[in-house]
């Protein structure tokens, strides 16, 4: 064999030799390849289920969001109650204070008489135009405000708890002609139970001294 047979002998052996390492490279390759898109694929799906999970999750808070505003109402209706009964307390086990003299008691019964009126005559008003109301939320700070002067006036009273009461389906009422309590054989809208309360209240207020 001459010399230049031998060159392209080796040379092909050569060329084999590195199209063999190119081929287990490019293999190579390929299997990183095959592998990173096999870990991509899982991330991805491992990434989607959490977002799933996530929706859920975001979906259950949603929904205890009413339960949370009602728990939130409901402490503090109690917390009013609290502070109700407190002042109850506080005027049963309060030791009377020393007999003024009669001038000064005699003023004192009279601007006790002129609030207990002021108050009456706002609950009368409230009364009578209740035919011209329908909005529910437009009666509660009316009804707030009297709240606030029994309370000044009485320093607590089974009153302030009925219209705190009241106070509570007015903010749930939509109108003055929804029904108070319909499983009632004769329910009552909340208009007319309001008028019917203010008419107790004003009974009540007026046997106190």
């Amino acid at each position: 064999m001459d010399s230049n047979a031998e060159d392209l002998l080796s040379s092909l052996k050569e060329f084999d030799k590195k199209m063999s390492a190119f081929s287990s490279i490019l293999e190579k390759f390929g299997l990183d390849i095959i592998t990173k898109m096999g870990q991509t694929n899982l991330k991805i799906t491992q990434l989607t289920d959490n977002v799933n999970e996530l929706n859920k999750a975001t979906i259950d808070i949603k929904g205890l969001k009413p339960q949370l505003i009602n728990v939130i109402e409901n402490q503090k209706f109690l917390e009013d109650e609290l502070n109700l009964i407190k002042s109850l307390i506080m005027n049963i086990t309060s030791t009377p204070s020393k007999k003024p003299e009669v001038e000064n008691t005699i003023e004192r019964d009279e601007s006790a008489t002129d609030r207990k009126d002021l108050i009456v005559n706002h609950l009368n008003d409230l009364k009578a135009n209740l035919e011209n109301k329908d909005d529910p939320q437009a009666i509660k700070p009316i009804l707030e405000k009297i709240k606030e002067e029994i309370f000044e006036f009485t320093g607590g009273h089974r009153i302030l708890y009925e219209i705190k009461q009241m106070l509570t389906h007015l903010s749930s009422a939509k109108s003055l002609k929804d029904l108070i309590d319909e499983d009632d054989p004769v329910p009552k809208s909340l208009e007319k139970h309001l008028e019917e309360k203010i008419t107790f209240w004003i009974n009540k207020l007026m046997v106190k001294d």
